[in-house]
């Protein structure tokens, strides 16, 4: 049974298929996305994207959940990073 998720990225309007468990920082990369890191820990919040549901989260420590069939991440661009 294939649970693949299709994860799509706004703004850029980015869609790729990832699987439960894979790092979003990794999908993002896959997908061509470009998303700033800095400790790769989640300290930091470099990595910061927000879901659809207002939800902040570190993209390097938080994996695709196995709960949906389709998520989108906002991605915004803090200039300190």
């Amino acid at each position: 049974m294939d649970r693949s998720m299709n994860i799509r990225f706004l703004p850029n309007d980015v869609e790729v298929d990832a699987q439960p468990g894979e790092l979003l920082l990794h999908v993002a990369q896959r997908a061509g996305i470009s998303i700033p890191t800095g400790c790769l820990m989640g300290s930091c919040h470099a990595c910061e994207v927000d879901l659809e549901d207002g939800v902040s989260l570190c993209s390097c420590i938080t994996a695709v959940p196995d709960s949906s069939h389709h998520l989108t991440i906002y991605l915004f661009n803090d200039p300190t990073w």
